[in-house]
């Protein structure tokens, strides 16, 4: 309803896992369909969080999601009352930047997740934070290993209009831990790129992120993902109304690089970070971590690829 960050998605996936919920990234593209979008924020707006909370606030946003019944209003809170008892009374008082529910900024909410053979398991958009006048994007792949060499490429202009800039090995394991990549998508912006040159990476964002920027995917790199497999030129094509990212190659020559392809080596060689990357899911989990038969098959499989 705010568009807010990617984060939202990974924490929650994270939590629910945890507490034994079936809950997953496509049910977050039915939420996000019956969820209207109420408020836009900077970076996305000139409007900020203060402009918000004079606005009526979140209390404000949440009464009239209530009365769209895209929340269930009923439920009791840690006040010790129901949700629609502690937001009773919160009105709107700038419908410039809170939006009535009649009257959203868009029916659907700012938050997508993408699917295709990028990303077979998931990808997220903040589809809020892109320019309105771009529906799809076409574009030529130039590959980075790691979010430095991004930054390198974009500062000294090889990252061009038509680009689609791959971040790989940036995600639960690769990364690891997902270290969040507000610089790149910054850059991008920043040089006036932000309707010509997308970013996609099985990293994350922050919250002040903006322009076509793709997160999450997933399998990660690490985990052997078909993002592993794109090349510099391959073309990609992103389709936000139809939610899907793609890679225009066959699945003969993807199977054909997948030969080819070196078993992941993580950057660390000791202590808690690398247990953690020795047991980490991909982002569509929540970068949770498996379980120890899950760990066994892992270890059984990059044995046998660094036989072949």
């Amino acid at each position: 309803a705010m568009g807010g960050s990617t984060n939202t998605v990974l924490h929650t996936l994270a939590i629910a896992r945890e507490a034994g919920i079936d809950y997953n990234l496509k049910d977050i593209n039915e939420i996000a369909k019956k969820t209207p979008y109420l408020s836009k924020i900077a970076p996305s707006s000139v409007y900020t969080m203060h402009d918000v909370h004079e606005a009526g606030g979140v209390p404000a946003i949440i009464n009239q999601l209530i009365k769209k019944g895209a929340i269930k209003g009923d439920r009791i809170t840690v006040t010790g009352k129901t949700l629609k008892e502690n937001v009773a009374g919160a009105e709107i008082k700038n419908e410039e930047i809170i939006h009535p529910i009649e009257q959203p900024i868009s029916p659907v909410g700012g938050l997508s997740i993408l699917y295709g053979n990028i990303a077979q398991d998931g990808a997220v958009i903040k589809v809020g934070g892109v320019d309105p006048s771009v529906k799809t994007f076409r574009g030529k792949a130039i590959c980075c290993d790691s979010q430095d060499q991004a930054l390198e490429l974009i500062d000294n202009g090889t990252v061009k209009k038509g680009h689609v800039v791959v971040i790989r090995y940036e995600g639960p394991q690769g990364g690891p831990g997902m270290p969040e990549m507000l610089a790149p998508t910054s850059k991008i912006v920043g040089r006036g790129l932000g309707k010509d040159v997308a970013l996609i990476t099985d990293g994350r964002f922050s919250g002040a992120t903006r322009g076509i920027a793709i997160g999450h995917v997933s399998p990660e790199a690490a985990e052997g993902g078909n993002i592993a497999l794109i090349e510099d030129g391959d073309e990609i094509v992103i389709d936000l109304p139809n939610r899907t990212l793609d890679l225009l190659v066959d699945d003969a020559t993807l199977e054909a690089r997948r030969k080819h392809l070196k078993p992941f080596k993580s950057k660390i060689s000791s202590g808690w970070l690398r247990r953690y990357t020795a047991f980490a899911k991909s982002a569509n989990v929540g970068g949770t971590l498996m379980s120890d038969e899950e760990f066994e098959e892992r270890k059984a499989e990059r044995q046998a690829q660094e036989k072949n």
